[in-house]
Formats: C-alpha cells, structure tokens, sequence
C-alpha cells in the first residue's frame, strides 16, 4: 500500500483501492449473493441510531446504502427486505464485533 493520510492510500501495484481497504459482504438479495459496500458501517450505524420502526430503520438503511452502491430501481422491494433481513439479525455480539474492528481502522497508521 502507499500513499499517506494527505493524498490517501491507494495500492502500489495498480493504484486503486488496497486489498486491505475494500469493505464489501456478500448478503443474498433476490436469490442472488450481491456485494455491498460497507455494509456494516451501515449496520452498525442504524443500530445506534435507535429509529423506532422498520419502515424507518429500512428507509435509514436504503439512504446510506445509495451513498456506496448502485441498487437498480427495480429491485428497490428486495433490497429492502433483504437489508433489513441483516439487521434484523444483528446480535448483541454481532454488534460488539463490528464495534472493535471500526476501532481498529480508525487507529492512526505507523
């Protein structure tokens, strides 16, 4: 990897995106396993967020879900259930563990 906290980190073997950076889970929608970007960022952050119902977690999930993926219009309905299948399946474990691994990506680089 090079580059530093100025100009940003990118791979040294073809400039893009370092192996370690990339945050995709595969979840399956519409019988499809489709890759999400930063889904657990997302997760996580909804989950502390706190909103009260499913229609407002879903609609939290779908707004921060656009900002790094592309989600067809026509799928909308099994993007919905879908995102919020994984939410719903969050444990308190689960939340524990999303919670360490962000600080460990947060902490500065030597």
């Amino acid at each position: 990897m090079g580059g530093d906290g100025k100009d940003g980190y990118y791979c040294t073997i073809c400039g893009g995106i370092p192996p370690d950076q990339v945050k995709i889970k595969k979840i399956v929608i519409d019988g499809k396993e489709t890759g999400i970007d930063r889904l657990d960022w997302i997760l996580l952050d909804v989950y502390r967020r706190n909103f009260g119902n499913d229609e407002t977690i879903n609609d939290e999930l779908i707004k921060r879900v656009r900002q790094f993926n592309y989600i067809p219009t026509k799928k909308m309905a099994e993007y919905r259930a879908a995102l919020l299948r994984e939410f719903k399946m969050l444990r308190p474990d689960d939340i524990r563990l999303m919670e360490q691994q962000m600080e460990k990506e947060v902490e500065p680089r030597a």
